[in-house]
């Protein structure tokens, strides 16, 4: 597309005007400043502080353990999984309070911890805490 100058002469003006183009492109960026905020989905609660406490010392957790060869332990004894709903139900019957500890290896596929974490639940344990290592 050429513009001529306004004169009479024969030159042809080939030069685009950018004013434009940079006029609309601030309106869209400030339009975008404005509305980022606004795209936040979020939902703001204030969680209550509480301090930290630290479990009795004369009621010590019972540990499940899964090794990377799918080996069930119970405090460092071993249990088949089959039999593992029973012990527990024993330990149950026991300490109904019982609080219990998960740790699997990360080379434990879900489906062998799932099969655990149902034998914890039909055993009646309802204090369930899953270890995990720290770190990056």
């Amino acid at each position: 597309m050429a513009f001529s100058t306004g004169n009479n002469s024969a030159e042809v003006l080939s030069e685009i005007n950018i004013t434009p183009l940079v006029d609309v492109m601030l309106v869209l960026l400030v339009t975008f400043i404005i509305t980022a905020p606004l795209l936040n989905n979020a939902v703001h609660i204030n969680l209550p502080k509480t301090a930290t406490t630290a479990p009795p010392n004369d009621i010590k957790p019972v540990t499940v353990s899964i090794d990377g060869s799918n080996h069930v332990f119970i405090d460092k004894r071993e249990v088949n999984l089959t039999a593992l709903e029973f012990e527990l139900h024993e330990l149950v019957a026991h300490n109904p309070d019982l609080s219990l500890s998960l740790q699997a290896d990360e080379g434990v596929p879900y489906r062998s911890v799932a099969k655990v974490i149902t034998n914890i639940q039909r055993a009646g344990i309802s204090k369930l805490s899953v270890l995990t290592a720290t770190g990056g």
